[in-house]
């Protein structure tokens, strides 16, 4: 495209009566207005960009997961990946909708009155090491090995200890994610399991639940705070838009 053309970015999928919310902004620097890009019953929530101006900024990022996590707390919406750019309307009409169209609207179907969420937990690094050298005899006694030594006279029992705590917290991440997930299935909640992003996560799962069971959602994770008090650090965080279970990608220009 040449210099200083416009291209439009598209979030996500939406049903065809949705509306943007006045004066919604989304990418860009300065960001666009958001509007919405209809064909038959699905529409798609898109904003002009400058064709040249490259992506991937944090703004960027936040402003494409702010706008779809808003419109997920009001109405079913099918997120498409960061990036997604298409040349013009015309272009998000025919290409994404109409040739999409069966798949969105059956996509929008199964999350129509369901939402994300993300469960994370943490744990306590002193609470859980005092928990795993109470359990495990062997770390125990490397640990006693390795106190008050110097590092370099201890390395091949520091190196022991460090795989035997790995271990033990893996197992510890199983069973802890396992009883997360059966607390999950009383609510009918679909969930992913996500790849632990620290070394000390207990559990990191995307759930997708029914709008209207949102506040058992809410009460079995203040049970769980409450059980593990000390222990895990664990959060909610959501609504958001369903990104773990129906995220697409746009087609290539």
């Amino acid at each position: 495209m040449a210099p200083g053309s416009t291209a439009v970015y598209v979030y996500g999928i939406v049903p065809a009566d949705v509306e943007a919310e006045p004066h919604a902004t989304g990418v860009g620097d300065p960001p666009s207005e958001v509007t919405v890009v209809r064909h038959g019953a699905i529409a798609a929530l898109v904003s002009t960009l400058e064709s040249d101006r490259p992506l991937g900024t944090p703004a960027d990022l936040t402003a494409h997961e702010k706008l779809l996590d808003g419109s997920a707390a009001v109405s079913p919406v099918l997120p498409l990946r960061f990036g997604a750019v298409m040349t013009d309307t015309d272009a998000v009409e025919n290409e994404l909708l109409e040739a999409n169209e069966d798949e969105f609207r059956a996509a929008l179907e199964e999350l129509e009155g369901r939402v994300q969420f993300v469960i994370r937990g943490r744990y306590i690094e002193d609470a859980i090491l005092r928990e795993l050298l109470d359990e495990n005899a062997q770390a125990a006694q490397l640990k006693d090995e390795i106190r008050g030594k110097p590092e370099d006279a201890t390395r091949d029992a520091r190196i022991a200890l460090g795989e035997l705590i790995n271990h033990a917290i893996e197992a510890k991440r199983a069973e802890d994610t396992g009883k997360v997930i059966s607390e999950l299935e009383k609510l009918e909640a679909l969930v992913n399991q996500r790849q632990p992003s620290h070394e000390e996560d207990a559990v990191h799962l995307a759930v997708l639940v029914e709008s209207a069971r949102r506040k058992e959602l809410e009460e079995m994770v203040r049970r769980l705070i409450a059980d593990w008090d000390g222990r895990v650090e664990l959060n909610l965080l959501g609504p958001m838009a369903a990104y773990d279970f129906v995220t697409k990608r746009a087609p290539e220009d």
